[in-house]
């Protein structure tokens, strides 16, 4: 008869009732199995509408449940640009009607994410969880100041992507000892954490919430510890394979391309560090997928992007609970609970797990549409066993 033990049971309303539910559903197995709050990614590409050749709003939030998430935030670099209500209209369309769990959208800081206005984020209120335009760091700061003043009489979130484009000069990995020694061109540090500098600056003087988006690099981690001492109204996030790789890890294959990419050793004990001292707030996967094709060119040529709704939980069990850097309540509240009380989301649902089990990450297997992640052959802990709403 199945054994249910219990983690974050008060962070969900209606909690006995679910688990009565789990119990139902795990009646015919044996064993023992861990009950959590359902987790919360505030980070997502679901590509539609306009690239749903890669992904679509379905295969996104079924790749989501498969991963124990009940809820996640969906980034706005589509086509239509959600930047209005009435482009914002074509994706809340396809959420009512393919989301398997809540979906909540991002409404673009800017028209059409190209840094020139100001998008229209007073008619998008009331439908989004927060203005970003994720994949491209606002680089005019006037206009950042506005959309910060904009977004604190509207009491939202401005999530922001970091990146000067002045910095990149063509990179693609990390400006370190990988990109030497391949023949690479790099992208340095401080492409990150200069627009963060600046926009920490903007928020403490509009008094605007601000969040940070896949912080990387060491730098952010103290800029953004600091101001949290001072007062400023910021949290932040990392993705697991911030967490769990560096540019040690990289391979000649477009499944270790992201933005921002995998950085030096030390960037990724900052990032540990950070995560153990509370300055980051919580994790999320970024989830970016691609076809095939686009992720067949090597690091130079491939587009940024890797999945991981179907693999977040396991890795991040199996190489940091199961190793003592972090207890399983704390990665609850990273993956489940901070997501929520920063961005206002309901507590909903649960998510069943036998962490006893050993799996071997497959991309084969995922719901996703998209198949590109480093980890594919890893040995984790943790098999997905039902996500119950």
């Amino acid at each position: 008869m199945a054994k249910l033990k219990i983690c974050g049971a008060d962070c969900v309303p209606g909690f006995s009732i679910l688990a009565e539910a789990a119990g139902e559903a795990l009646s015919h197995r044996e064993g023992e199995f861990f009950l959590l709050p359902g987790f919360c990614d505030v980070h997502v590409h679901l590509r539609e509408p306009g690239f749903s050749y890669k992904e679509t709003i379905k295969t996104g939030t079924l790749s989501a449940k498969r991963g124990g998430y009940t809820c996640v935030c969906a980034m706005p670099n589509l086509n239509p640009v959600p930047d209005s209500p009435a482009t914002l209209r074509v994706e809340l369309d396809a959420i009512a009607r393919d989301a398997a769990i809540r979906v909540l959208p991002y409404g673009a800081i800017t028209a059409g994410e190209r840094g020139e206005r100001l998008a229209d984020l007073e008619g998008m209120a009331p439908f989004v969880c927060g203005f970003s335009d994720d994949g491209r760091g606002v680089q005019d700061a006037g206009l950042m100041r506005a959309a910060m003043q904009t977004a604190k009489g509207l009491d939202k979130i401005i999530a922001a992507h970091c990146e000067v484009n002045a910095l990149l000069n063509g990179g693609y990995i990390h400006d370190g000892d990988y990109a030497r020694a391949h023949g690479h061109r790099g992208i340095c540090s401080e492409s990150e954490w200069r627009q963060i500098e600046r926009d920490l600056k903007l928020a403490d003087e509009t008094g605007c919430k601000y969040h940070v988006c896949h912080i990387s690099c060491r730098e952010s981690v103290r800029l953004i510890r600091d101001a949290k001492k001072d007062g400023v109204d910021v949290t932040c996030e990392t993705g697991p394979h911030y967490l769990l790789l560096d540019e040690n890890d990289l391979q000649e294959d477009g499944r270790f391309k992201m933005n921002p990419p995998l950085r030096a050793r030390a960037d990724r004990e900052a990032l540990l560090e950070g995560l153990c001292d509370g300055t980051i707030d919580m994790i999320v996967t970024d989830h970016a997928p691609h076809s095939a094709e686009e992720k067949a060119r090597g690091l130079e040529k491939s587009a940024f992007g890797i999945v991981g709704l179907e693999t977040a939980f396991p890795l991040l069990y199996t190489y940091l609970v199961k190793k003592g850097v972090i207890p399983l309540e704390r990665l609850v509240e990273l993956m489940a609970v901070n997501p929520r009380r920063r961005f206002d989301i309901p507590f909903e649902g649960v998510t069943v797990w036998d962490l006893d089990r050993e799996t071997t990450v497959d991309p084969a297997t995922f719901a996703s549409m998209g198949k590109a992640t480093p980890f594919g052959g890893r040995r984790v802990s943790g098999e997905w066993v039902e996500t119950i709403i």
